[in-house]
């Protein structure tokens, strides 16, 4: 089956390029909100179509390789696996996207007393290293690292969790922060959603490589 080799080598190499894609897109979104810089957030708008492009080529791939070659044990694992993770890394994309229309669509930069009261920067950063350590260890077939990814995720969680408060508050003293503040709990709650994606990736890594199934178990073990 010297085909099938073949064929899900190609496969994991338009994976991985659709990952890094991904993180592309999302990182020049975070540089277009923290400069407020609209040219590249319509730069990110742009490329969407590509992440759109890439999702469709891979799952037509992934078909193909169920019709032709019927895969069995860790190949069969492999391909579902991809079909999986190429679904999340389209949803980052979108939230990337989503990003920087905000600042295309926010009329001023945001407030730096709201950038540091809501830790949304760091939120950000850690988003994008759970993304890149997913990619790392698809890559490698580390599934130790693909475990590190669920711990990792506390600060986006801890973030999430509290910035409701902060921003009631926040508000009290600067009502005129109204539309800025709003933008950014959205942003937050974007950010959340790429650390349940990456937290998903890491677990059909899992599943692949050692035909364990981590959902709807303890994550932190």
């Amino acid at each position: 089956m010297a085909q099938l080799e073949t064929e899900l080598q190609l496969l994991k190499t338009e994976a991985v390029n659709m990952w890094t894609l991904v993180n592309i897109q999302l990182s020049k979104a975070r540089l277009a909100f923290l400069n407020f810089d609209k040219d590249l957030a319509r730069e990110v708008v742009l490329k969407e179509k590509r992440v759109n492009a890439s999702e469709l080529k891979i799952d037509r791939d992934c078909e193909n390789i169920f019709a032709l070659f019927c895969p069995v044990a860790i190949d069969l694992r492999f391909v579902l696996a991809v079909l999986k993770i190429n679904s999340s890394l389209e949803r980052i994309g979108d939230i990337a996207e989503a990003i920087a229309r905000y600042v295309i669509d926010a009329e001023a930069p945001f407030a730096p007393v709201l950038l540091d009261s809501t830790r949304i920067l760091p939120m950000y950063k850690e988003a994008i290293r759970m993304l890149e350590d997913t990619q790392a260890a698809f890559e490698n077939e580390d599934t130790v690292l693909a475990r590190s990814v669920f711990k990792r995720d506390d600060l986006l969680d801890e973030v999430n969790k509290h910035v409701n408060k902060i921003l009631e508050h926040h508000l009290k003293a600067h009502p005129e922060d109204t539309a800025q503040a709003l933008w950014i709990l959205s942003i937050i709650r974007r950010l959340e959603r790429v650390g349940d994606q990456s937290k998903n990736i890491a677990e059909e890594i899992i599943f692949y490589l050692e035909a364990k199934v981590l959902k709807h178990k303890n994550k932190h073990n």
